[in-house]
């Protein structure tokens, strides 16, 4: 499967992609729902969350406002690992260098120094209650997956793409991230920050400010189910992508 894939477009196009200039033109971009710092920060919450971070928007905005009086724990630096990823990542061009640079800011918690920013050497599953749910590509083929994931997304960098396009791509980008699973850990915050930067390099600046990450803590149970394909890399069906591909744009309702 490559993230140029258009296979699944007519169908997410009459499903839902119809709708999405509608969606963008009534989203509400202004400083309401907070200053682009604040939702910002909001990203990289619910973007923890979704991982199991236990620290709520609103306990991170009360320590924010009074960090004399808080002991800074594991999962307050986290927090604060990945809001400066994102803040790298907003004043940088989408690329796979900047990508690992930011990588190696948020995972400072997460692993030891030589696995930040770094490829992983390593076989890697997603568990769950009941045990593996998914096996990621061996080791040895990460490095190779990554470079014709980038060519790719290279490729849709520079292509002339309409805001129905721009929502279908960011979306298979970020399922086929988390399905290459290069990292030995953050590899849910970076396919969740990578669709977003994609979504800003061809929209704009302001759609950092969609409440992707928000969304997808809030409907966590059917972003896991609809992320999985297949049990490993091998056996996943992207013809029951399109329902992970609907996600994204909800997110703008």
């Amino acid at each position: 499967m490559r993230i140029t894939e258009r296979k699944y477009f007519d169908t997410y196009k009459k499903s839902i992609g119809k709708d999405i200039p509608k969606l963008i033109k009534d989203f509400d971009f202004s400083e309401s729902r907070g200053g682009f710092e604040y939702l910002t920060k909001s990203s990289a919450v619910y973007s923890s969350n979704i991982e199991g971070n236990s620290i709520d928007l609103n306990s991170y905005m009360n320590y924010e406002m009074n960090k004399d009086k808080f002991k800074v724990g594991k999962e307050i630096e986290e927090i604060e690992d990945l809001i400066e990823a994102y803040d790298f990542a907003q004043n940088n061009k989408l690329n796979e260098k900047n990508l690992l640079n930011c990588h190696k800011i948020f995972s400072d918690t997460l692993l030891i120094r030589s696995k930040r920013g770094k490829y992983r050497i390593e076989q890697v599953g997603v568990f769950g209650k009941s045990g593996l749910a998914y096996m990621a590509v061996e080791p040895e083929f990460v490095e190779k997956e990554m470079k014709l994931f980038f060519q790719d997304l290279g490729e849709l960098i520079l292509s002339d793409l309409n805001e129905i396009e721009v929502f279908y791509f960011a979306s298979l980008i970020h399922l086929r991230f988390a399905h290459i699973h290069p990292f030995r850990d953050g590899n849910g915050r970076a396919a969740r920050l990578i669709e977003k930067w994609f979504v800003t390099e061809k929209l704009g600046h302001d759609f950092w400010k969609i409440p992707s990450e928000e969304f997808y803590k809030n409907n966590q149970a059917k972003y896991y189910e609809t992320i999985n394909l297949g049990v490993n890399y091998y056996e996943l069906n992207y013809d029951r992508c399109v329902g992970f591909l609907e996600m994204l744009p909800n997110c703008l309702k």
